[in-house]
This record gives structure tokens, sequence and C-alpha cells, in this order.
């Protein structure tokens, strides 16, 4: 249902994704968090494909099959590093623009893209809405209610966290499904066909460096220091985007996303669903892909 997997040299990564639809398709991006992989998109693909769009699911950084091209290049899980990857890999399959689409962890990489580089994105769906980090102000803590979903972030910031990740790393992740979306009744074949991509070597290092990074408990790859620099600034997403909110969402709740309209200066459409949790795209595919549809439709030839 995702199409074949291919690779491409792509900046400092061998980059594995699925690819379908024409390739003179209208291009669509679909980005995956943590803990999940490129089957989150399994029934958003081909709504896509069959509309004619070209749609490419990349595993990002330590998951899956995509590996780093060096030994030597820092494992770093940091925002800056995603983005640099989404656009290496628009470079390597030469798409000029993309719908960019994403959650979780792909949502923080689609928004960094559009913010720095609004040329090379069409429109934006983004779960949980504008997800650049605020490292600045990492902490700043936020309301009761918020801070206990993030249980999980504060054990990674330990070596114990570290150590459970990687001896306990299948029942860790399905325990972070079961609480994240309390109302997706998924089964064992969905799980053990996603649960082989947090086997990738770079996986805890990288989601490690993640949720250190991002609260300024660890230091980021001088290589994306500038770009580290740019997201400082908050930068306002420009480009029409379409954004969302679970309301079972066990991370987030819609609350936490209130008041973060300020930074889309564009056009941008924000919806509550209900009976979905933080896996939007495996929970409520038809509405996710029918997002990307409605920002690719003004581009269509």
């Amino acid at each position: 249902m995702l199409g074949p997997l291919r690779r491409v040299h792509a900046g400092v990564l061998d980059i594995a994704f699925h690819e379908s639809g024409p390739e003179d398709g209208p291009p669509a991006v679909l980005l995956h968090g943590f803990p999940y992989d490129v089957h989150a998109y399994a029934e958003v693909v081909p709504i896509l494909a069959d509309a004619g769009c070209r749609v490419v699911v990349p595993y990002l950084r330590g998951f899956g099959p995509t590996q780093f091209v060096d030994a030597a290049t820092p494992r770093s899980g940091e925002q800056a590093a995603l983005a640099a990857d989404l656009r290496a890999l628009l470079d390597a399959l030469a798409i000029p623009q993309a719908v960019l689409a994403g959650y979780d962890w792909g949502g923080t990489a689609a928004c960094v893209a559009a913010a720095l580089w609004p040329e090379r994105c069409t429109g934006l769906v983004s779960f949980n809405s504008y997800k650049v980090q605020a490292i600045a102000h990492a902490d700043e803590p936020a309301p009761p209610e918020n801070e206990f979903r993030y249980w999980y972030q504060w054990y990674f910031h330990t070596e114990r966290g570290r150590a459970g990740l990687a001896q306990n790393r299948r029942d860790l992740c399905r325990l972070l499904w079961r609480l994240w979306s309390p109302t997706w009744a998924f089964d064992d074949a969905t799980w053990e066909r996603t649960a082989p991509a947090f086997d990738n070597p770079d996986f805890v290092d990288i989601v490690i460096h993640s949720y250190r990074h991002r609260y300024g408990k660890a230091a980021g790859d001088p290589a994306y220091a500038d770009l580290q620099a740019a997201l400082d600034q908050m930068p306002e997403i420009r480009v029409p985007s379409i954004t969302f909110d679970g309301a079972d969402d066990g991370v987030m709740s819609p609350a936490g996303t209130a008041d973060q309209g300020h930074h889309f200066t564009g056009p941008r459409t924000h919806r509550t669903l209900p009976g979905v949790g933080h896996n939007m795209p495996q929970e409520a595919p038809r509405v996710f892909a029918d997002a990307v549809l409605e920002l690719i439709s003004p581009h269509r030839r």
C-alpha cells in the first residue's frame, strides 16, 4: 500500500523511503513521528496516489532502513537536523516544492521546513499546530495537565531512561501507543508492522538526543547551528496550512496548542478531531488525506 521501497543519498543520510503515484503528479511528503514509522500512512498513501499525487514517505533518521553515510556523523535528533534531512530529500529527488505533512517529529520537520524554506512548501499539514521547539523557554513549566503527559521526556533525560529505552524499546514504545491514543484499538499485526523500525542501530542515540536537546540538556550538532539560531527566533509560517488536534491525544491536549495561531501568518484553518489520539494519520487516514488534497488542489496542472 505504501509503494516500493527505495533509497537515495540525501545529505548525511541514505534515506529509505516509499514512493507511490505518478512521478509528474503534485508531490506530497508524509513524515512520521516517534515512536512510529512509515506504516502510519499505509491508508493515507493509496488515497493520495489514486488522486494523482506523487507521494513520498521516508523513514526518519534513526528509524528502519535509513542509515548515516559516515559513522562519524553525530547522531543528532534535533529539530534542525530533521528539517535539513527533509530538504536534502527534496533536493535528491528533484522535488522543487511539495505539500509537507506530518505529526510528532514529522510535524516538527515539516513546520521547520515550512518556516525556514517556504519556497519549498506549497502547503503544510501539521498535527498539534506549530511544532517548532522553543528551546530558549524550555525551563518554563507548562500547566500541570500537560506536564504529567511528558513523563517519558523526563525519563529520557536520565541514564536510567537511556538504558530503559535500549533494553525495553518495544515494550516502552507500545506503552506510548496505548497512552497517547487511548481510543485507538490497534491490533498485534498493526504493531508488528512498525516495531522493527526501532531496531535501527541509531534509534536509541537519536531519540535520547532529541529529548535532551529540546530542553537544552544536550548540545546540538555544530553543522546545524545556523539553522537552530534561526529557529530560536520562532519564525512564522506563511504557507497555507491546515492544523489539527486530537480530542483524545495523550501527549498534547487541544488546549495546549490554543495559543499558537499567531505563528501562522498565511492562510490557516485549525480543526479538533473527536475520537482521535496522537497518531492521526493512522487513526483518521481519510481526514488526513483530505487535508493534503485540499492544499494540493490549487497547484494541480
